[in-house]
């Protein structure tokens, strides 16, 4: 990837669970590592920038606000993400994934794509893409476990997306679903606190 922000220096990385942070449309990696103090510190977090310049920030594909895209678009954008942690995983204990808005949608079909890769997956206020290629392409032997954390009076994502979603997750994941009032298309202290508990539960066999 083009940018990378790392939560550890490069020697305090090894042996630790790797998550993956992809961000929204428009934004950068800066808005996902701002998350870093919020989440549990076992971790590194590796914030990604997405390949597409969008304005005056980045993403992982173009779309619109019907969130139509073209797909071969998306499947690059897919197999640099891939081809970065193939290249960081050896060092770390696993590799959970957490996606905001589009990065959401990218975090989904990486899971989609290669499922026993990922010890957990954490998608905000986002997205999975409805597409019939994926949807032949995909066999999970186990549900992985996905949260899914969103405001329902979201303004972004649009409800027919917000139904596919609901529907992919529940058929094919092991899903914890947390709504939060009032957030809006944002990340948010409580929902933070919820998204660590759910990594540590999965990840660092914390039961909590």
């Amino acid at each position: 990837m083009d940018s990378v922000v790392w939560s550890k220096p490069e020697s305090e990385r090894p042996g630790t669970p790797l998550l993956v942070m992809l961000h929204g449309y428009g934004t950068s990696e800066q808005r996902m590592a701002n998350l870093f103090p919020h989440l549990p510190g076992e971790f590194t977090c590796a914030a990604l920038r997405g390949p597409k310049i969008i304005g005056d920030g980045h993403g992982w594909f173009l779309l619109d606000y019907f969130l139509t895209n073209d797909f071969a678009d998306v499947i690059t954008s897919t197999n640099r993400v891939f081809d970065w942690i193939n290249s960081a995983k050896g060092d770390h204990s696993s590799v959970c994934l957490l996606g905001y808005s589009q990065g959401m949608a990218m975090a989904s079909t990486l899971l989609r794509l290669r499922p026993k890769e990922f010890a957990a997956t954490v998608g905000l206020s986002g997205f999975v893409m409805d597409n019939d290629l994926l949807g032949l392409s995909e066999s999970f032997d186990t549900p992985p476990p996905f949260f899914w954390g969103r405001d329902k009076a979201d303004p972004v994502i649009n409800q027919d997306a917000i139904a596919h979603t609901k529907e992919w997750l529940n058929a094919n994941t092991a899903l914890t679903a947390r709504t939060y009032p009032g957030m809006g298309h944002r990340i948010e202290q409580a929902e933070l606190v919820d998204v660590s508990a759910f990594l540590k539960y999965y990840a660092l066999n914390q039961r909590i």
